[in-house]
Formats: structure tokens, C-alpha cells, sequence
């Protein structure tokens, strides 16, 4: 059975650490139960036990799940109520087209010193908005969320900057019980190849307690951030 989750201690049965529930969770950090646009659900089964826990943002799903999960009552959860998109671990066969890529992490400290460079770890999100790639995103919501988020210490954007110029940014779109997801790395062109974004990811992991996890697609990026800690430890998949 899928149930909605009306108070946030009822996530206190389940507990696992991956990156799916590190957005969950944080997600639920931010916005609790009271929004209407921030949906929790869990999946129990006959004994009342937890075996899989469900968060929605408008219409985009993030799963967890433990070895029990009912795979059949997920699809069917997911062909009723239709989605953008659904986010999950590679054991969960929807019957939806997806794509797919590769989970890293590390929690690995791996200082790197580069001159002339600073790290602003509370820069303006409208810069950061204009450097990252978000052309297909509207920048009120954007902003919205992602400062509330910030707010909350469920997420951080980080920016280098030389000579007062914004080089290089990262985010930690999610945040929780000193883990975190990192996403959006990008370094303007004429800086690329001269050690600033490793210098910027590595701060950031840095100033994580645990682990840092990231999403990269399946053939790109894979020696950049090898070389900085991170390993290959499953798959994602996006149903869309």
C-alpha cells in the first residue's frame, strides 16, 4: 500500500544512505509536509513496515526503496497519477521510457590551492543563474527554490571567482545529516583546463562532514571527478 505522509516522523522507520534519500529527505527538510506542491508518500506492506519512500516536487518523483519494495504497486502508483519525470536506482523497472547515467561518491578531503582565486559560498543566484546552464528554466522559480532551500541548509551554492569575476560554481542541490548531492558544476570556457573547477569541487567536498554523491551522465566526466576522490558506485534512471 502507498500511503501519503502527513508528518515528517513518520520518515523515522526508514533510514537508509543513498543519494535518492538524501534528496528525499532533504527535500522534506526544506518544505516539511505543509506545501501542497511538496508531496511525501510511503510505501508499507502487510506487516506496516516501510519499504519504499516517495517524495514529489510539482510532478517530479524521487524513489528510495529497501530490498522489499513492491516493484508491480510502484508502476502502477506512477501510471495513475502520470509524472514529469521519476527519479531511481536502476533496480527499479518502471514501464516507462528513461534515461540513465552513473552515481558517484566520495568522502574523500582532498585540499587543492590555487592563487589568485577566492571561494564565495554565498554568492548572488542571479549570477550564478547567468553562468549556469538553465536556458530551458524560468529564473523566478528557480530562485524561489533554490533559495528556500539555502535557507533551510538543505542546499549551498559555491562560486571561485578571480579578480571579483565568477570563473567557476557548483550547487549542493540537497543537503542532509552532513551528506550531500553536488550538481550544476560549470566553468565559463576561456577558464576551462586551468585547474578551477577542481579546486572549486574539492572546497566543496571539503566542507562536507559525509559524503558527497553526484549524478554524471554515463560518458562524460568520469576521469575529472576519479581524480578528485569520487568512484562509480551504481546507476540512476529517469523515467520521463
Amino acid at each position: 500500500m502507498i500511503k501519503l505522509i502527513e508528518k515528517s516522523d513518520e520518515f523515522n522507520a526508514f533510514n537508509k544512505e543513498d543519494i535518492f534519500y538524501i534528496r528525499i529527505m532533504s527535500l522534506l527538510k526544506a518544505y516539511s509536509t505543509d506545501y501542497c506542491f511538496a508531496l511525501f508518500y510511503k510505501q508499507i506492506d502487510e506487516n506496516e513496515n516501510i519499504t519504499a519512500i516517495i517524495s514529489r516536487l510539482d510532478n517530479d518523483y524521487t524513489v528510495c526503496h529497501n530490498k522489499n519494495f513492491d516493484r508491480n504497486e510502484l508502476n502502477d502508483f506512477f501510471k495513475t497519477l502520470g509524472f514529469n519525470s521519476i527519479l531511481c536506482d536502476d533496480e527499479v523497472k518502471l514501464d516507462f521510457s528513461f534515461d540513465f547515467g552513473v552515481i558517484m561518491e566520495t568522502n574523500k578531503k582532498i585540499e587543492k590551492v590555487i592563487n589568485y582565486a577566492v571561494i564565495d559560498e554565498y554568492p548572488k543566484l542571479m549570477d550564478l543563474f547567468n553562468l549556469e546552464d538553465y536556458s530551458s528554466a524560468d529564473f523566478e522559480s528557480w530562485y524561489v527554490d533554490v533559495s528556500h532551500r539555502i535557507r533551510h541548509g538543505a542546499a549551498k551554492a559555491v562560486t571561485l571567482n578571480v579578480n571579483d569575476e565568477i570563473v567557476s560554481s557548483g550547487i549542493f542541490s540537497s543537503i542532509y545529516n552532513d551528506n550531500a548531492i553536488l550538481t550544476s558544476v560549470s566553468t565559463l570556457p576561456e577558464f576551462r583546463k586551468m585547474g578551477y573547477a577542481s579546486a572549486l569541487v574539492s572546497a566543496m567536498v571539503c566542507d562536507i562532514k559525509g559524503k558527497v554523491y553526484l549524478m554524471r551522465d554515463k560518458n562524460k566526466n568520469e576521469e575529472f571527478y576519479k581524480k578528485l576522490g569520487f568512484e562509480n558506485i551504481g546507476y540512476w534512471r529517469m523515467y520521463k
